[in-house]
């Protein structure tokens, strides 16, 4: 479904500021993953969001969604076929324009209030009611106006509004308060489950991401180090990707939101 062949990016090549960003990484996901993934600071695992959406072309490597070769798509061509979250909830809508004008534009009717019929507003309504955070109620309100939770549920709903082939979710709820997180978090695992949706989960909880999905992916210095899945993976504890890392970097691993989630 989606195969990640080498892919390499190095940033200001041949400055003291070089930085390889993603070495030689490989990843193949089958339809109907859900992939966590787990990595220190610096790891790459945003940069690999970022060259399969489209942000910058790779150096080398092949990136190919759903049998097509998408490694030099343009990123809104890219955008048709994948959803993209990111942890900052301020991104993925237009705070200008009302809950109802967003869901327009997620649904394709270019966000005009003269293009959207009473039949739209009852599928928005009805979408919205499933979030359980009141929004069906205030589909006139400017989106600017809502919190950081109402406004990664609605960036959810607008992402998947179309099923993607591909969903892309950057530690989604890590901005949040701990009870928003855990609602968006389900709201999440609901979604996917009932469009069989293929995602992958950066995840700064190391517990959850033992716990969600079904498989695990561990990230160091650009290139995966670690992946399991099945019965291999059920066993594992928080305690053992800790020495699984170890083992593979011969270093700690020292993100203290991880340690401490």
């Amino acid at each position: 479904m989606l195969k990640i062949d080498g892919i390499s990016k190095t940033f200001n090549p041949g400055t003291n500021n070089s930085k390889t960003a993603l070495n030689k990484l490989s990843l193949h996901v089958t339809k109907g993953d859900f992939i966590t993934i787990i990595g220190s600071n610096g790891a790459g695992k945003s940069t690999l969001f970022n060259a399969i959406c489209g942000g910058f072309y790779v150096d080398e490597g092949r990136i190919v969604l759903d049998n097509k070769d998408i490694t030099y798509d343009k990123d809104y061509r890219r955008s048709k076929s994948i959803g993209h979250l990111f942890q900052d909830p301020m991104r993925g809508s237009a705070p200008g324009m009302t809950i109802e004008e967003n869901l327009a534009l997620a649904a394709g009717h270019g966000g005009w209030l003269s293009t959207i019929s009473k039949a739209d507003r009852d599928a928005f309504r009805e979408k919205l009611a499933q979030l359980e955070m009141g929004l069906e109620n205030r589909m006139k309100q400017p989106v600017g106006l809502l919190s950081g939770g109402q406004r990664q549920a609605l960036t959810l709903l607008m992402s998947t509004f179309h099923p993607p082939k591909l969903l892309l979710l950057d530690e989604h709820t890590a901005a949040l308060d701990p009870a928003t997180a855990e609602k968006v978090l389900a709201m999440t695992k609901r979604i996917i489950s009932e469009n069989n949706l293929t995602c992958l989960m950066v995840t700064h909880n190391m517990q959850s991401a033992l716990e969600l999905g079904n498989r695990t992916v561990m990230m160091d210095s650009g290139r995966i180090i670690f992946d399991t899945s099945g019965e291999s993976r059920s066993r594992l504890t928080v305690a053992d990707l800790l020495r699984l890392f170890h083992e593979k970097t011969g270093e700690d691993l020292d993100n203290d939101r991880m340690l401490l989630s």
